[in-house]
C-alpha cells in the first residue's frame, strides 16, 4: 500500500452523537487539544461529528471526532490513491474490514487495532513545530500502536508489509518503529504491551520536556506516570492517555 498521507484521529465519546448537547460536551477535550497543539478548530462536518485541527502552516494530519461509545480512544487513517485497492492489500495480509463508507472503509488488523483506508487529497506539507512562550517546541509526530505481547510479532509484520516504511528496532526490545517518507507527519511506534487489548494513543516530540509537561498540566491534563529520561503519560481531560517524549521535533519550528 502506498501510503500518502496519515492522519490522527481523537475519537471523544457521547451518549448521542446527533444531540447538539453532546457535541457541545466535546468542546473542553477539543479546546484542550487545540491548545496542546496551537491549532485550530475547524468548521464541524456530517452532523458536527467531525472536525480538524488545522495548523498555522503545513496540511492537517490530527482531527476529532464524536462517537458514541466509550472510551475516550484514539485511531489512524491512511490516505491512499484507491481505497479499494488499499483495502484488499490491508485483508490479503490478515486484516478484517468493520465497515464500509462511501468515502471510506474501516479495518481492523489482526490483533485488533482499528484504522480507515481513506482517499487522499493532495495533503504533502507536514506541520512545523511549535515554539511555545517557555522556550520549548513541540509537535504531535508518532501514533503508537499498542499491541499485547502474545500477537506482537505478526503485527509488527502486518504493519511493516501494510506500509512498506522502514522498520528499525528500538533499544528498548518492546518497542519497533516504522518510518514513512520525510513528507510524512507522523510516524509509528508499535509498542510491545502485557494483558491489555490493542489501541492506540498519540506522542509528541518536545525539546523542553519539563517546560512541555508542566503546559499540558496547566491545561488540564493529569499527569500518569514518568519514565525518567523517556517520556511522561498524562491524561487529558478526556481520560484518554497521551505521551510527551524527550525526543526533538525533526520538523521545521514555527516560532
Amino acid at each position: 500500500m502506498l501510503v500518502r498521507w496519515i492522519t490522527g484521529f481523537l475519537d471523544s465519546p457521547t451518549a448521542d452523537v446527533e444531540a447538539s448537547a453532546d457535541v457541545e460536551a466535546s468542546a473542553d477535550v477539543e479546546a484542550f487539544w487545540v491548545a496542546v497543539t496551537g491549532t485550530t478548530l475547524s468548521a464541524r462536518r456530517e452532523g458536527g461529528v467531525f472536525a480538524t485541527l488545522v495548523p498555522a502552516d503545513g496540511d492537517a494530519c490530527l482531527r476529532v471526532q464524536v462517537v458514541g461509545d466509550g472510551p475516550a480512544r484514539a485511531h489512524l487513517d491512511l490516505h491512499v490513491d484507491d481505497v479499494p485497492a488499499g483495502v484488499a492489500e490491508a485483508v490479503a495480509l490478515g486484516a478484517s474490514v468493520v465497515h464500509v463508507a462511501e468515502s471510506h472503509t474501516v479495518v481492523r488488523s489482526p490483533a485488533g487495532i482499528v484504522f480507515c483506508v481513506v482517499p487522499w487529497h493532495g495533503e504533502s506539507v507536514r506541520p512545523a513545530a511549535v515554539r511555545w512562550p517557555g522556550g520549548q517546541a513541540s509537535v504531535v509526530d508518532q501514533v503508537a500502536l499498542d499491541i499485547p505481547a502474545a500477537g506482537y510479532d505478526a503485527e509488527v509484520e502486518f504493519w511493516a508489509a501494510l506500509t512498506g516504511w522502514e522498520h528499525r528496532a528500538s533499544d528498548l526490545p518492546e518497542f519497533r518503529f516504522l518510518q514513512g517518507g520525510p513528507a510524512l507527519p507522523l510516524r509509528l511506534l508499535l509498542q510491545r504491551t502485557g494483558g491489555r487489548a490493542a489501541g492506540v494513543h498519540l506522542d509528541l516530540a518536545c525539546d523542553g520536556h519539563e517546560a512541555e509537561v508542566e503546559r499540558h498540566a496547566e491545561l488540564g491534563a493529569t499527569v500518569v506516570r514518568r519514565v525518567p529520561g523517556d517520556w511522561t503519560t498524562l491524561r487529558d481531560p478526556a481520560g484518554r492517555e497521551y505521551c510527551v517524549t524527550r525526543r526533538a521535533p525533526v520538523s521545521r519550528t514555527r516560532e
